[in-house]
């Protein structure tokens, strides 16, 4: 499709957002009632089979932590599916490439959204089966004013071309499918050593998020990728966690926690894996702030004390930073671009926590 293209009789096409393993996503503007919608269809080539039936089902849960489904339609005998459209970026580049981890804090309040949209498809029975951090949109950044987990009415097609590798590739690392190599670093055991005519329900989801969440914890797969996955699932050899993470005695309490709840999620057996209520029961016991997140440059050193920065914000003004409030190995320093919440203070504001701009990220 091309820009100025209407499809439907209504949407018509503003931008190309990306391609997937599985489809293409398109920027539209709904002309009936005036809105910006995304637009998806599967690539030409790909089975059209189930399409419709996944947006039936995704059309059946309404979550404000999912992308609504609004329209399916056919035009030329290709599917079209219509989502909400969501005015941010993913997981990744949204908050977690800018130091290659996230603080404890913010880990918590992520991952309680993701529990609260996984838990109402889980409820309205939608499994998504192909969660992943670049099906999950963010908005307003390290604010996470809105999560969403999109690809609910793309997740029964992902379904059917990982059911189509098992049957044809003996090694499922070999798949030359975008959608099985993206997958499988979150894929749980039991999709990845099914048995003929197993059922993958929602515990397949549980052990995908607690994937995700040790990824944006420590910016590692928690069992590799590719044919390392699969090798380390089957054997259950996780990387350890890394000391950065409960070493800080100020993020110490819920890293911890976190750490317990992202293991009770990667257990081998489904029937063990909390539900997402389960998981949101647990973080509700956690003691985490919500503030919002700003950002700025390290642009001077205190003359006295070796430790201490000053952060010129991005809307002016002036923020302390002292390290043992920066979370993570990469550490504070002059022209250094910082990610952090504020809290008053005198002469400065002060910065609770901070994350460093990692260096093969610096622009």
């Amino acid at each position: 499709m091309n820009i100025g293209d209407i499809v439907s009789g209504r949407y018509e096409i503003v931008d190309r957002i990306g391609q997937g393993g599985m489809q293409e996503v398109f920027k539209a503007t709904d002309r009936v009632v005036g809105r910006q919608v995304a637009v998806k269809t599967p690539l030409v080539g790909q089975t059209h089979r189930r399409f419709k039936q996944s947006a039936i089902l995704a059309a059946k849960v309404n979550n404000h932590g999912m992308a609504k489904t609004l329209d399916y339609f056919y035009e030329d005998e290709r599917p079209f599916l219509v989502e909400e459209f969501v005015e941010g970026e993913t997981l990744d580049k949204a908050i977690i490439n800018f130091a290659g981890y996230i603080d404890p804090p913010l880990a918590a309040i992520l991952f309680g959204k993701l529990a609260k949209g996984i838990g109402a498809s889980h409820h309205a029975g939608v499994v998504h089966r192909d969660l992943k951090p670049s099906n999950v949109m963010v908005t307003g950044g390290f604010s996470l004013d809105a999560v969403k987990i999109t690809d609910f009415g793309i997740a029964t097609l992902a379904k059917e071309i990982v059911d189509q590798e098992f049957e044809e590739n003996a090694d499922i690392t070999k798949s030359t499918s975008g959608t099985v190599k993206g997958a499988i670093p979150f894929m749980a055991p039991e999709m990845l050593f099914r048995k003929k005519g197993q059922s993958i329900d929602s515990p397949a989801d549980i052990w995908s998020l607690g994937c995700m969440m040790f990824y944006a914890c420590t910016g590692q797969h928690p069992f590799g990728v590719g044919m390392d996955a699969v090798l380390a699932i089957g054997t259950g050899e996780r990387k350890p966690w890394p000391h950065f993470m409960t070493s800080n005695a100020q993020f110490q309490p819920v890293g911890e926690a976190l750490q317990s709840l992202i293991e009770w999620c990667l257990d081998p057996d489904p029937l063990v894996r909390p539900t997402a209520d389960d998981i949101s029961q647990e973080l509700s016991k956690l003691c985490v702030f919500s503030s919002p997140r700003f950002g700025g440059n390290i642009h001077r050193q205190h003359p006295q004390f070796s430790g201490v920065f000053f952060i010129g914000n991005d809307s002016g003004g002036e923020t302390m930073l002292h390290r043992d409030s920066v979370f993570g190995p990469n550490r504070p320093a002059v022209d250094k671009r910082v990610v952090f919440a504020s809290f008053p203070g005198r002469p400065q504001a002060r910065a609770f926590p901070i994350l460093v701009q990692r260096a093969d990220q610096n622009i």
